[in-house]
C-alpha cells in the first residue's frame, strides 16, 4: 500500500451498518501519513458516534452543510479546496442514487459537486440492492464520471444473506484507494526550487527585503517531491518549516542564494526561480548600527542593482528548464510576457499580487502559465492544489 504522505484525505461516512469499518480506515489513513477529516451523514450517526472518528483523525466532525465555523459558513467549499481526494466508505444505494443524479442537499454530496480531484466509493448494501438494476446503472454513470468504485464483496451480510454487496475490508478498500495516487511523472528528474525572500543587510540591524511568505515556492518543492524527483528547495527567510524527504536550503541573501543555485544546478532538469529576489542591495554595508541624528529629518542609501539569479541560470550553455515568477500590480500578462523573453524562460507563472485574497501571505493563488507560444490559467484554489497542476504542466512538456 503507497503512503499516502503530505495528502489530505477527506472521508465520507453515510448510514450503513458497515459504517463501524470507517473507524479503522480512519486509522490506516493516518497511519499511511495521510492527514483525514471525516464528512458523516446524519443517519450515519446512528451507527459510529462523531467523537470515536473525531478522536482517532485528530479532526473536527463536520456534518451540517451551513457551519457558522467554517469560512463564510461554506464547509463544503472549504473542505473540496482542502481534499487531495474523497473517499465514501461506506457508501449505501440511497447515496450511490444521490450522486449519479447530481444531488446536492447535504454536506456531503454538495462537496462533490464542488470537488475536482477523484472520487473512489466503497458501496455497502444488501445482495439484492446491488444486483438491481437501478443500483448498477447509477453505479455505471458514476464509472462514466471516473469515480473509482473499491468493491463491494462477497460474503454473509448483516441481515442474513449471503451475496454480492458488504463492504470491503478496510485494508481492501485502501489498497484500491491508494491507486488513485499515481506518483512518478517527474521520477529521474531532479527539481531545484527557489523559495522565499531574500534579506539584504543595509547594517548589523536593518536590511531591505519584501512580503514574500514563501508558500508557493514551499507547495512547488512538495508537488515536485510527491511527482518522483529528487528536489532541492533553496529558502530565503521564512516562517515555514523546512519539508521532509527533500534538500533544504537555507540562503539569507540573492548573494548566497544565486551560489547555492549554482552549487546544486548540476544535472537539475528543471528550475523553478517563485523567490522574490530583491531587484536591488544597499551600494554600502555598514558594520555599525546606523544611530538616529536628530538634526535630520531624512536619510538616503544608495541601491544598486542585484544579481539576476533567473537569468544566470537561463544563459547557462546546458540549461535545464527554467520557470520564472511574475508577481505583478498591473498589466499582469503583458509584464509577465515580457519577463518571459527578456530572461529567455520555458515557462512563468504570472499573478496579480494587488488582490488580497491571492496575494502576499494568502493561503490561495491564481495564476496564469505564459509559454512562448500559450496562456494557461488555473482559477483561484489553494496554493498546494496549484502547485500540483503547475507540475502536472511541466511535467507534460519538458
Amino acid at each position: 500500500m503507497k503512503s499516502l504522505k503530505n495528502k489530505n484525505i477527506l472521508l465520507g461516512v453515510t448510514g450503513g451498518i458497515a459504517a463501524y469499518k470507517s473507524a479503522e480506515i480512519v486509522r490506516s489513513l493516518k497511519k499511511l501519513n495521510a492527514d483525514v477529516r471525516v464528512v458523516m451523514t446524519k443517519s450515519s450517526h446512528e451507527f459510529v458516534t462523531p467523537l470515536t472518528l473525531q478522536a482517532l483523525s485528530a479532526n473536527p466532525i463536520s456534518s451540517d452543510l451551513l457551519d457558522i465555523n467554517a469560512e463564510a459558513a461554506m464547509s463544503h467549499i472549504e473542505l473540496a479546496r482542502w481534499a487531495d481526494a474523497l473517499l465514501i466508505a461506506p457508501c449505501t444505494a440511497e447515496t450511490i442514487s444521490r450522486l449519479a443524479s447530481g444531488r446536492g442537499d447535504d454536506l456531503l454530496t454538495t462537496i462533490t459537486l464542488a470537488f475536482d480531484g477523484p472520487i473512489a466509493i466503497a458501496p455497502a448494501m444488501n445482495q439484492a440492492m446491488w444486483r438491481d438494476s437501478r443500483t448498477q446503472d447509477n453505479v455505471s454513470k458514476l464509472v462514466a464520471n471516473n469515480t473509482l468504485i473499491c468493491g463491494p464483496g462477497t460474503g454473509e451480510q448483516a441481515c442474513g444473506d449471503v451475496g454480492i454487496g458488504r463492504m470491503l475490508e478496510p485494508e481492501e478498500v485502501l489498497n484500491i484507494f491508494s491507486s488513485l495516487f499515481k506518483r512518478g511523472k517527474l521520477i529521474s528528474k531532479k527539481v531545484v526550487v527557489t523559495a522565499g525572500p531574500t534579506q539584504e543587510p543595509i547594517d548589523p540591524v536593518r536590511y531591505l527585503t519584501n512580503r514574500s511568505s514563501g508558500k508557493m515556492g514551499y507547495a512547488l518543492a512538495n508537488a515536485a517531491l510527491e511527482a518522483g524527483a529528487e528536489v532541492v528547495l533553496i529558502s530565503g527567510p521564512t516562517d515555514l518549516n523546512a519539508p521532509e524527504h527533500l534538500h533544504f536550503v537555507s540562503v539569507r541573501t540573492a548573494k548566497e542564494m544565486n551560489e547555492a543555485v549554482q552549487h546544486h544546478l548540476n544535472s537539475t532538469d528543471i528550475f523553478i526561480g517563485s523567490a522574490a529576489v530583491s531587484d536591488y542591495k544597499p551600494s554600502k554595508e555598514y558594520k555599525n548600527k546606523i544611530k538616529k541624528d536628530k538634526g535630520k529629518k531624512s536619510i538616503s542609501f544608495e541601491l544598486e542593482e542585484n544579481i539576476d539569479i533567473l537569468k544566470g541560470v537561463s544563459s547557462q550553455t546546458k540549461r535545464p528548464f527554467v520557470v520564472g515568477f511574475a508577481a505583478e500590480t498591473q498589466d499582469v500578462i503583458k509584464n509577465a510576457r515580457e519577463k518571459l523573453g527578456s530572461k529567455n524562460l520555458d515557462l512563468i507563472i504570472a499573478n496579480d499580487v494587488s488582490k488580497t485574497d491571492i496575494g502576499f501571505d494568502s493561503e490561495e493563488n491564481e495564476v496564469t502559465l505564459i509559454t512562448p507560444r500559450d496562456d494557461y490559467f488555473i482559477s483561484k484554489n489553494s496554493k498546494k492544489a496549484i502547485s500540483k497542476k503547475i507540475i502536472d504542466f511541466i511535467s507534460g512538456v519538458i
